[in-house]
């Protein structure tokens, strides 16, 4: 009986020692925020559950590569959703958001970035609290790009209405279904209307984002970061419609 309390004791005493490790730990992880170049333009990923991968990681390979070009206002690339926990994409990779824009300061976003998603055409359409959010960095925003059904949450945030806008091929009549209203282009890879550049997605969301950096820095710089990640570039020869 004795030993049998002991034992027990002993028990309690390594799962205490355990808990009370794991609590230290917990207690002093620290948020690690990305860093912040007051010279560089602040572009802002808007991720959610269910983001596909390209329409994210495409724009963000060309516009964080800016950071290795000289002589260029270049980017820092930053990521923001509506919490901190780990966004999953449609394709099962996790990822850490940098800013919570339901809570945290956020800086000053140049160029919102907003990338397709499982749900842009139905349930995210009625998150207010996004929509509301990409209002909000429109209005002071240089540029604000979407990329395959990215189109429809700012056609939803109204901010597409006095523009020419595109989104994914075969989404096309779903589009100007919703939002009859809109001026829509197809068989294009992007517009450029105003601020807002609207792109195809998928694969060619590289190249809507290398419009952007030549419309900024010029054709040598866009050229050298097409280069840099092996993507054949020549603007004069994609599909597209600017309007700016």
């Amino acid at each position: 009986m004795v030993k049998n309390i002991c034992i027990f004791t002993i028990l309690l005493l390594i799962v205490s020692c355990g808990r009370q490790k794991n609590e230290t730990i917990t207690d002093t992880t620290q948020r690690v925020f990305p860093k912040i170049d007051s010279n560089k333009y602040n572009v802002a990923f808007l991720l959610m559950d269910g983001v596909y991968n390209t329409e994210f990681t495409a724009p963000y390979d060309i516009f964080q590569h800016t950071q290795y070009r000289k002589g260029i206002k270049a980017m820092n690339t930053f990521t923001v959703a509506n919490t901190l926990e780990p966004i999953t994409s449609f394709e099962g990779v996790r990822i850490l958001p940098d800013f919570d824009y339901t809570q945290d300061s956020i800086p000053d976003i140049d160029i919102l970035v907003v990338p397709s998603a499982e749900h842009h055409l139905n349930t995210d359409l009625k998150d207010t609290i996004m929509l509301n959010f990409v209002k909000k960095v429109s209005k002071d925003a240089l540029f604000v790009t979407s990329h395959c059904d990215g189109a429809f949450v700012l056609a939803k945030a109204g901010l597409l209405d006095e523009v020419v806008s595109t989104t994914f091929p075969s989404d096309i009549d779903t589009y100007k279904t919703m939002f009859p209203h809109l001026r829509v282009k197809d068989s294009v890879l992007f517009v450029h209307d105003g601020k807002f550049i609207t792109s195809a997605g998928g694969a060619k969301s590289f190249e809507a984002a290398l419009y952007l950096c030549e419309h900024l820095y010029g054709k040598e710089i866009a050229e050298s970061l097409a280069g840099g990640l092996v993507i054949d570039w020549d603007l004069n020869t994609v599909p597209k419609l600017i309007l700016q």
